[in-house]
C-alpha cells in the first residue's frame, strides 16, 4: 500500500535510495590497511565508505568506543580489540601499529576502526605515518567527529551567526601537566571550545579558562555518550559545571562544551 511505513517497506525504500545513489565503493585489497572512523556511536552515523569497508574486511582492529552493532557489520573479519578508553585496559600504541603491519604483511584486508574520526584526536596520523614507513598501502575513511556531531545531536549548533566566528577543538587529556595547552590563550579568543578526553580534568580545565578571563556565567555543557541510548546532557555555567557534573555522576565518554553556543540549546528547544 502506498505510504506504508512497515519495516520491510522501509528497507525497500532504503535499498532503492542506495541504488539511485549509484555508490561504487573501492575494493579493499589484500595487504592494505584502511583507517576508518565509526562516528560518535549511533550506527546511523556511519558513512557508506566505512560501511562498505567493514563488509569487506577480514581483519578488524577496533577501539572500545565503537558500538557492538557497528563491529557486527564486519561479519567475515577476525576481531582484534585495541581498547583505547581512559582508565581501561588497552593495547599500547606501538603494539597496535605493529599489529596493523603484521596483518597487512599476512595479506589480510585490514580495517582499523576508531570512534569519531581517525584524524581528530584519534592518533590516526601516527598510525598512517607508521604504515608509510613500513610501505604498507593505506587509506583514511573519515568519520563524523564527536566534537561536532554530538553538538548537533543535543541541539547545540557548532557555529551561530552573532555568537562565534570559529570553534576550537581541544584535548583535555594533559590538563594540569607540563604537556598542557594554553587554556588562557583559548579563553582570550572568546570563541567556543569543545574539549575531548577532559572529564577527569574538568575542574582543572574550568579553573584555567576562568583564570584566562572567561566569565563565570559562560554557558557550559557536558555531553555523555552522544547519539547512543545512554546519552546525557548537562547544561551549567563555567563556574559550576565541574561541581554539577560530579554531583550527577557523569563520566567518560564525554565532551565538554564551553561558550555562547551552549545557550542556543534552550532557545532551539523553545525553552527560553
Amino acid at each position: 500500500m502506498s505510504g506504508s511505513t512497515n519495516k520491510n517497506g522501509d528497507n525497500a525504500t532504503l535499498q532503492q535510495a542506495l541504488a539511485r545513489l549509484n555508490f561504487k565503493p573501492r575494493a579493499l585489497e589484500p595487504g592494505h590497511v584502511w583507517l576508518a572512523g565509526a562516528g560518535p556511536g549511533d550506527p546511523g552515523c556511519l558513512t557508506l565508505e566505512v560501511l562498505a569497508a567493514l563488509a569487506e574486511a577480514d581483519a578488524l582492529v577496533y577501539d572500545a568506543l565503537v558500538s557492538p552493532d557497528v563491529v557486527a557489520v564486519a561479519a567475515n573479519a577476525e576481531l582484534f580489540y585495541a581498547g583505547k578508553r581512559g582508565g581501561k585496559p588497552s593495547m599500547k600504541q606501538d603494539d597496535i601499529t605493529a599489529l596493523l603491519v603484521r596483518l597487512a604483511r599476512e595479506g589480510r584486508r585490514v580495517v582499523r576502526l576508531k570512534g569519531g574520526d581517525p584524524y581528530i584526536f584519534g592518533r590516526g596520523g601516527e598510525e598512517a605515518l607508521a604504515l608509510v614507513r613500513e610501505n604498507i598501502p593505506f587509506r583514511v575513511l573519515s568519520g563524523l567527529t564527536s566534537g561536532l556531531s554530538a553538538l548537533a545531536a543535543t541541539g547545540i549548533p557548532a557555529t551561530m551567526r552573532g555568537i562565534n566566528k570559529a570553534v576550537i577543538l581541544a584535548t583535555g587529556h594533559a590538563a594540569g601537566t607540563d604537556d598542557d595547552i594554553d587554556w588562557a590563550a583559548i579563553a582570550r579568543t572568546g570563541q567556543p571550545v569543545v574539549v575531548y578526553m577532559g572529564m577527569a580534568n574538568l575542574p582543572v580545565i574550568a579553573a584555567a579558562l576562568l583564570e584566562g578571563g572567561l566569565a563565570p556565567s559562560t554557558p557550559a555543557a557536558v555531553i555523555v555518550a552522544a547519539t547512543t541510548p545512554q546519552e546525557q546532557t548537562l547544561v551549567a555555567t563555567l563556574a559550576t559545571v565541574a561541581e554539577e557534573a560530579a554531583a550527577a555522576g557523569l563520566a567518560s565518554p564525554a565532551l565538554i562544551v564551553v561558550g555562547g553556543i551552549v545557550a542556543m540549546r534552550a532557545a532551539l528547544a523553545g525553552q527560553v
